[in-house]
């Protein structure tokens, strides 16, 4: 009588533990696409509201001595630049785009054409955030642009493969990153410079 009961207990325990080992997998499972989704910054949405979030110039201000905005128009009277083969790689180093050509302009120039508000030479605590209308951000220091390879490597672009940029009319990415997704910043609103305090 007490082996019969005995395997039964043995069976429900038994059942219940594979019970609890699925529903494990299964948040595994979920945190595993929630952590590939947060890679593409941007959410996935439809054409109808990635139009929504278009912005037909952008807002350079903070601690600049001459906000301005700019449009394509703008940026195409700017000193232009043509990048070849620009690659858009994930974080688990996926080439998520490969444009042929790219046309844009050096954030550097468009920082010198604003003017940082520095306190002589030696004054240098800045950051500058490139903000994308559904809230995503990039940030640069000021010495990535101004003292750095990097500077010589970030360009807000309003041109891929001979078109105008396919989110947004402009977008903002730094070539030399090792992974260049992250600091790709499309929808592209202001670029904005703050003193570090």
């Amino acid at each position: 009588m007490k082996t019969p009961l005995y395997i039964l207990v043995l069976f429900i325990a038994l059942t219940c533990s594979m019970c609890n080992t699925s529903k494990k997998e299964e948040v595994v499972v979920t945190e595993k696409t929630t952590e590939s989704q947060k890679e593409d910054h941007h959410v996935s949405m439809s054409a109808a509201d990635s139009l929504k979030l278009v912005n037909h110039q952008i807002e350079i201000k903070g601690e600049v001595e001459f906000p301005i905005q700019l449009s394509v128009d703008s940026l195409q009277k700017m000193k232009v630049a043509t990048i070849s083969n620009l690659k858009i790689t994930g974080q688990n180093g996926d080439v998520k785009k490969n444009d042929k050509t790219s046309r844009g302009v050096l954030l550097k120039d468009i920082l010198e054409k604003v003017k940082i508000k520095q306190n002589g030479h030696k004054d240098r605590n800045f950051y500058i955030v490139a903000r994308a209308s559904d809230g995503y951000k990039a940030t640069f220091s000021w010495a990535e642009i101004f003292n750095n390879p990097t500077g010589e490597n970030t360009y807000v672009l309003f041109e891929e493969n001979g078109k105008p940029v396919k989110n947004g009319e402009m977008i903002l990415i730094c070539k030399n990153d090792i992974k260049t997704g992250p600091r790709h910043v499309y929808w592209l609103k202001s670029i904005e410079v703050y003193k570090v305090k």
